[in-house]
């Protein structure tokens, strides 16, 4: 928990009341990596303020109303996610960047168009999402807003999730630089090695992975890999 003394002010101004509450300066450089954070681990005070300067405290009441609940980790997540913070208005907008680029990467990396079963480029995906006015939330996991963000893409262009499985055929001098890539981008789920030395398996990944394999083990391999979708 930082002190009291190294402390920013997230500060939100709502039916007529102001309602503060003291953070850790480093959120913001956590927030533009694209960390996910529970908030609580990096408030000064777990309290929300009237004047965190004078010590002074809104009225209970009026938390409720404006907030709806009294769980200070969802209320310190609105007060940033929707007031002002001691950041410049580039810090926040790299920070808002950040967590939105991974969101686009995810769904570029695991959804396809099922029309012509092939993934979508980022650019597409990310142009749709300006199109459905898509908000990204700054606390919340990459992971728990895809799915808002996919509910807003259907109605745009076709996408869904999909796995895909492919067949992988390496020299026997590639296996070993190859393997890393292998199980970093899917499951392995039948292996075996033939005759002449060369290894063959079948590999589940996501859809849109297909060509960036492909293209990261022909790298590897000097072009010699042979990938085919099963």
């Amino acid at each position: 928990m930082v002190s009291l003394d190294d402390a920013v002010v997230a500060r939100l101004e709502s039916h007529g009341e102001t309602f503060e509450v003291l953070l850790d300066p480093n959120v913001m450089k956590y927030l533009k990596e694209g960390k996910d954070l529970d908030i609580t681990d990096h408030l000064a005070v777990e309290a929300v303020f009237k004047n965190a300067s004078k010590g002074t405290h809104p009225a209970e009441d009026k938390i409720k109303e404006v907030f709806g609940t009294e769980d200070i980790s969802e209320i310190a997540k609105r007060i940033v996610s929707k007031g002002e913070i001691q950041v410049t208005a580039e810090q926040r907008k790299e920070m808002l960047d950040a967590k939105r680029n991974r969101i686009v990467a995810y769904i570029a990396r695991n959804a396809i168009n099922p029309q012509t079963k092939t993934p979508h480029p980022p650019t597409r995906i990310e142009l749709a999402l300006t199109e459905a006015k898509f908000h990204v939330d700054p606390f919340r996991s990459v992971e728990s807003q895809v799915e808002e963000a996919m509910k807003l893409l259907r109605p745009l262009i076709p996408i869904k999730f999909e796995k895909s499985k492919v067949a992988v055929k390496l020299r026997a001098d590639d296996y070993g630089r190859c393997f890393d890539d292998l199980v970093n981008y899917g499951l392995v789920e039948r292996e075996e090695w033939q005759p002449d030395g060369s290894w063959i398996g079948v590999i589940e990944i996501p859809a849109g992975v297909i060509t960036e394999l492909t293209a990261r083990l022909n790298d590897r391999t000097k072009g010699h890999a042979n990938v085919r979708l099963l």
